[in-house]
C-alpha cells in the first residue's frame, strides 16, 4: 500500500509545481484522499482475510452471484451523474437539487426492478435462498443514491478529508460486525451484513460531515444536460458491469457456488490491491485535468507523467503479488482457498494493461467524449462474450486465459482516440512504461520459478523474496536511470529537505 501513497504524493507535486489551478487547499484535499485510499484498502485486505477463515467459498459464491445483479442495479442509480456533477464547471445550488433528487428517484427505480428480479434471478441459479438474499442486499443501492451528491461535492473540492473521516469508521465497524457474524456462524449473511452496514453508516457520515442539503427546487433544463453526459457514462458502466461480472454468472452456472466462490475471493483480492492505485490516482486526477480540459498540451503532459509514474510502481507491485500468492495463501489462508492461487495469479497478468485502459478511458471523460466512451464499451462488450464463448470450453482456467487476450485486444482502441484528442500515440504510450514492464518480468519470473521449487517455509520465503526483489528492481530502476525513478527521488529529497528547513 506504500506504493499508493509514493505515487499520489508524485502526482500532488507535479500538478502543484506544473499548474496554478491547484493550490495550497486542494493539494492538501488530495493527500487526505491518498490516506483515505489506504486506510480503506488496509481496512478491506484484513477484513477479507478474516472473513476468509470463518466461511466457506459457497458463502463467497453466493455474494458473487448477487453482486452481478447488484452491481448493475447500482449502476442505474447512479447514471453516470455523479461524474457530470463533477465536470460541469459552474455548477449551482439547483444543478445539484436536480442531480440529488434524478439519483434518489433512480435509486428507487433499480431497487424496485431487483426486487421483482429476485425470485427469477434465483430461479436461473436454482438457488432459492437468493430471493430473500437479493432483496436485502439490493437496499444498498437504495441507500448508496442519498450519498452520490454528497460525495460529489466533495470530490469537485477535492475535500477528501471529510471523505476520510466518513469512510474510515464505516469501514471499520461494518467489517468488525461481519467479523463476529461470520465467527457465530451467520454465513453469508456476514458478507450482506457488511454491505449494507458500510453504506448507511458511510452516507450518516457524510449528511454529518458536509455541509450541503438539497432544497425543493428542480431544474429540466439541468437534468437534460447532466443527464446527456452522464447517460452515456450510465451506458458504458453497464455494459462494463455486465461484461465483468458474466464471468461470474458463468462460473456460478456451469461449475456451481463453490468455485464461483473461490473466482470471486481471488478476484476481490485482486482488486484490492491492483485497483487501490488505479482508482486513487482516477479519483485526484479526473476533477484536477478536468479543469484544464481545453489545453491539450498540459492535458497530454499531465497524463504522460500519471501513466509514467503509475506504471513504474504497479508493474512490480502486480507481478510480485503473482509470484508470492501461493507461499501468501499458505501463510493466511485454509487450504480450502488454495484453489484461488492460480486464479489470483493469472487476474495479476490481466490486469497489467490496467492503468492504460483507465487512463485512457479517463481522457475520453476529461474531453467530453461520453459517446466515444460508450462505443468503446459496446466493442469490448462484444469482444468479451466472443472470447467467452471460446474459453469457457476449457473451463475456468480457459476463461481467465481469455481474459488476458481480451485486454490486450480492448487496448488497441482505447489508445488510438488518445492521440486523437490530445497527441497521446500508442507508441509514446508504449514507450513510457515498457521499462519498468522489462524491468519487473526479468526479476519476477525467475523469483517465481524458484519458488516452485524451494523447500522452504512459505513466511521464510515472503520474508526473504520481498526485500529482495525491492531492491533487485531499486537498483535496476537507478542504474537504467529510469526517469519515474529520478522523478520520484527528486520529489522525496525537494519534500523532506522542505519540511526539515520547515522545523529548522
Amino acid at each position: 500500500m506504500c506504493y499508493t501513497i509514493i505515487t499520489n504524493i508524485f502526482l500532488l507535486h507535479y500538478f502543484h509545481e506544473s499548474t496554478n489551478l491547484i493550490r495550497h487547499k486542494t493539494v492538501t484535499g488530495v493527500l487526505w484522499n491518498f490516506l483515505e485510499q489506504l486506510s480503506k484498502r488496509g481496512i478491506s485486505i484484513l477484513v477479507t482475510l478474516l472473513l476468509a477463515r470463518f466461511l466457506l467459498p459457497d458463502d463467497f459464491g453466493m455474494l458473487a452471484m448477487m453482486s452481478v445483479f447488484v452491481t448493475i442495479a447500482s449502476a442505474l442509480m447512479d447514471s453516470g451523474i455523479k461524474q457530470a456533477v463533477i465536470r460541469k464547471k459552474d455548477a449551482s445550488q439547483i444543478d445539484f437539487n436536480t442531480a440529488f433528487y434524478t439519483n434518489l428517484s433512480l435509486g428507487i427505480l433499480a431497487y424496485f426492478v431487483l426486487f421483482i428480479s429476485a425470485p427469477y434471478i434465483s430461479d436461473f441459479y436454482d438457488e432459492e435462498r437468493l430471493t430473500l438474499l437479493l432483496r436485502v442486499a439490493g437496499l444498498v443501492v437504495f441507500i448508496n443514491s442519498f450519498q452520490v451528491i454528497q460525495s460529489a461535492i466533495l470530490s469537485r473540492e477535492l475535500n477528501f478529508k471529510l471523505q476520510l473521516k466518513a469512510s474510515v469508521p464505516a469501514s471499520i465497524i461494518s467489517g468488525i460486525t461481519a467479523v463476529l457474524l461470520a465467527y457465530y456462524g451467520a454465513g453469508v449473511w456476514a458478507l450482506v451484513t457488511q454491505m449494507l452496514l458500510s453504506a448507511l453508516l458511510l452516507t450518516m457520515m457524510l449528511w454529518w460531515l458536509q455541509q450541503w442539503r438539497p432544497s425543493l427546487t428542480y431544474s429540466l433544463a439541468t437534468f437534460k444536460e447532466i443527464y446527456g453526459f452522464g447517460y452515456k457514462l450510465f451506458l458504458a458502466s453497464l455494459i462494463r458491469h455486465i461484461s465483468r461480472n458474466i464471468y461470474v454468472l458463468v462460473i456460478a452456472s456451469l461449475f456451481g457456488s463453490g468455485v464461483a466462490g473461490l473466482y470471486f475471493f481471488a478476484s476481490s483480492i485482486k482488486e484490492l490491491v491492483v485497483s487501490q492505485l488505479v482508482s486513487a490516482v482516477q479519483k485526484v486526477t479526473y476533477p484536477a485535468l478536468a479543469t484544464m480540459q481545453d489545453d491539450n498540451v498540459r492535458l497530454k503532459s499531465g497524463y504522460r507523467k500519471v501513466l509514467s509514474v503509475t506504471t513504474f510502481i504497479l508493474f512490480p507491485s502486480v507481478l510480485m503479488l503473482a509470484t508470492l500468492a501461493q507461499p501468501i495463501f499458505e501463510v493466511a489462508l485454509p487450504e480450502r482457498w488454495h484453489g484461488s492461487i492460480v486464479y489470483l495469479q493469472l487476474m495479476c497478468l490481466s490486469n497489467l494493461l490496467y492503468p492504460l485502459h483507465a487512463i485512457n478511458l479517463n481522457i475520453l471523460k476529461v474531453k467530453g467524449r461520453s459517446d466515444i466512451y460508450l462505443g468503446l464499451a459496446i466493442y469490448k462488450n462484444v469482444l468479451t462474450f466472443l472470447v467467452l464463448f471460446v474459453s469457457y470450453r476449457y473451463g475456468v482456467i480457459g476463461i481467465l486465459v481469455g481474459q488476458i487476450i481480451l485486454s490486450v485486444l480492448a487496448y488497441i482502441p482505447n489508445s488510438f482516440y488518445s492521440k486523437q484528442l490530445i497527441g497521446y500515440s500508442v507508441t509514446e504510450q508504449v514507450r513510457d512504461c515498457i521499462m519498468p514492464l522489462s524491468l519487473s518480468l526479468a526479476i519476477c519470473l525467475p523469483t517465481f520459478l524458484f519458488i516452485q521449487v524451494a523447500a522452504t517455509n512459505p513466511l521464510s520465503l515472503i520474508l526473504i523474496v520481498s526485500p529482495i526483489c525491492a531492491i533487485c528492481y531499486i537498483f535496476l530502476s537507478r542504474f537504467f536511470a529510469m526517469q519515474a525513478y529520478n522523478d520520484l527521488i527528486s520529489l522525496l529529497y525537494t519534500r523532506l529537505k522542505r519540511r526539515k528547513d520547515k522545523h529548522a
